[in-house]
């Protein structure tokens, strides 16, 4: 019965590893969405699940559980695309492990061992979301929610968090060398990303800073601001320069996905927002793009989603959700856009730069009303007269 039960699991890893993926017919012309998801729980090694030892697991039991795979920092290295994967196990405790992948859209293998993350003086309690960074200064530095009980709730809450950015850097995805946590003004911080270059000789941070671990309050909307040293990791002069607006897909509350990517026309940027509905939260990704001299600018944002959630992506741990925090572009201009859809699973959607431009920079902007909504499509449909 051992042998059969692990044999099975062996099987069924094989299999998925081995699966190869491939786009959907239906697009939008900016990108490819695909398949199969590119990391689910299925991917977890046995050796992470199971003990394969028959005189201590005579029944073939998982040992370790996993619920899901998702929010992946991402990063090329060395010829490979990396996935900084947020793994959750049964237990709710989630943590970070290496995935890689010789295409970038399917054969995704997790390294031997998840990531170590070493503890500051009051240690985590939950860590997750990691954004990869390679910055110009030659470290790359991982920036994550960490997650601790609120040492101020009353004695019967047992849910009540403090949120706050944890900073780790390496120089192979390895060892991580932990800095102390972001020090800010803000209550709560998450949703916080690298910007990969020097701006003035300082580390640029994009923010989301919060009243309360879920609630973000008088705060909210992406920040921006400047550390002289990572080590140290002060925020000085943070303002918020894509706030919250009313009746829009980032109502309630928006944060940028990963660090932009630089193009001639400007750095182009993905993002999440979120609005209520009677189901709940709903999460979609948008994008816009600021100016190259100067970050805190936007030059170009199209009105509405990016990508939302379809089909089977809309169900899962928390349903009606995509979130992203990281991508990737090649040399030749391919981007892949790694998401997550809810809190269950992680897909790739492939690009390019020259798309992404032209969707960014040639699409309508919102007029935040119905009547120019409609005046948008109006427009349209008189400028292809006598093309249809």
């Amino acid at each position: 019965m051992t042998s059969n039960n692990l044999d099975k699991a062996k099987k069924q890893y094989a299999k998925i590893i081995k699966r190869k993926n491939s786009p959907v017919a239906l697009t939008n012309g900016i990108y490819k969405r695909y398949k199969y998801p590119v990391v689910t729980a299925r991917h977890i090694p046995i050796h992470w699940r199971y003990d394969l030892n028959h005189d201590t697991n005579p029944n073939g039991i998982e040992r370790i559980g996993f619920n899901a795979t998702f929010n992946a920092g991402a990063i090329k290295w060395k010829d490979k695309y990396i996935l900084c994967v947020r793994v959750e196990g049964n237990d709710r405790k989630s943590f970070f492990a290496i995935a890689e992948s010789e295409n970038g859209i399917d054969g995704f293998e997790f390294w031997d061992k998840p990531c170590v993350i070493p503890q500051n003086e009051v240690p985590d309690t939950n860590v997750y979301d990691m954004r990869l960074t390679q910055h110009e200064d030659g470290w790359i530095y991982g920036i994550f929610c960490t997650e601790r009980k609120n040492p101020e709730a009353p004695s019967g809450d047992t849910s009540s968090a403090i949120a706050n950015a944890g900073i780790v850097r390496t120089k192979d995805l390895v060892q991580w060398e932990r800095l102390p946590d972001l020090i800010s003004n803000s209550g709560q911080q998450r949703n916080v990303v690298l910007h990969p270059e020097f701006v003035n000789g300082k580390y640029a941070l994009y923010t989301r800073p919060q009243d309360g671990f879920i609630e973000v309050g008088k705060g909210g909307g992406i920040g921006l601001g400047y550390v002289e040293d990572m080590t140290n990791p002060v925020v000085q002069n943070e303002k918020i320069i894509s706030n919250k607006v009313y009746h829009t897909i980032f109502e309630l509350k928006n944060g940028l996905g990963p660090a932009p990517i630089k193009t001639e026309k400007g750095w182009l940027h993905i993002a999440h927002g979120v609005r209520n509905t009677a189901a709940g939260l709903r999460y979609t990704l948008y994008m816009f793009m600021t100016d190259l001299n100067d970050i805190s600018k936007i030059i170009h944002q199209p009105a509405g989603h990016f990508m939302s959630p379809l089909n089977k992506e809309r169900v899962g741990d928390v349903s009606n959700v995509l979130f992203n925090n990281g991508w990737i572009r090649d040399e030749d201009g391919t981007v892949y856009i790694y998401y997550a859809s809810s809190d269950t699973r992680m897909h790739v959607a492939v690009s390019t730069v020259d798309k992404l431009i032209d969707y960014v920079m040639n699409s309508p902007k919102d007029g935040y009303t119905s009547s120019s909504s409609v005046q948008t499509i109006i427009d349209l449909i008189n400028k292809n007269k006598g093309l249809y």
